[in-house]
């Protein structure tokens, strides 16, 4: 059975492409606007979902993988920053201090129409960070389309104090962990393919 990641980004199709598996990707067309009182937990639930049933239309007989991953501080999620301004806010606000990441994840059999969702926690704890330490890990790793500001595969390991979760991916923007337990379930054991 085909395998799609219904993804564009390429952090979650180098983390794929580690399990050794041919897949292909494809944009979801999702609006990724929350609803309103909508918990963190729900809305990458929901999201991950969505964007694996947006490409079932092109891949009727496929196993579609769909994740969607937020960073929450306070109760408040934290967003990709876009731009350098709103990257120093984020950091400023997470120095010193736990930041939790959500990321959900949607294996969906297109031609059974069975769907496995789940939402994979991990967190970090933030260094105190000075202004002048923000200012060049920006100006180094650039991490402005990454929730919380940084590239955890990149500079932006430095910043940590601690890591805490059952898998590092997970940080990344897909739990390879679990996607393997959610794979093997429809038949694909990676070990052979």
């Amino acid at each position: 059975m085909q395998l799609v990641l219904a993804s564009t980004s390429p952090y979650r199709r180098t983390l794929l492409e580690h399990l050794g598996l041919t897949f292909e990707t494809a944009a979801p067309d999702t609006d990724e606007t929350p609803l309103e009182n909508e918990t963190p937990n729900a809305l990458v639930a929901r999201l991950s979902e969505a964007k694996a049933r947006a490409i079932t239309a092109q891949f009727p007989n496929a196993l579609i993988i769909g994740s969607d991953q937020v960073a929450v501080l306070d109760d408040q999620v934290l967003g990709k920053p876009g731009n350098h301004e709103n990257a120093i806010q984020q950091l400023q606000a997470a120095s010193g201090r736990r930041v939790n990441f959500l990321t959900g994840l949607c294996l969906l059999n297109s031609k059974t129409g069975h769907c496995h969702v789940t939402v994979v926690p991990f967190s970090v704890v933030f260094r105190s960070l000075s202004e002048k330490q923000i200012e060049q890990y920006l100006l180094r790793d650039k991490p402005y389309q990454c929730a919380g500001s940084f590239k955890s595969e990149g500079l932006g390991i430095s910043l940590f104090e601690k890591m805490e979760g059952d898998d590092p991916n997970a940080l990344i923007g897909l739990p390879l962990i679990k996607l393997t337990t959610l794979l093997a379930a429809e038949g694909v054991d990676v070990l052979y393919p």
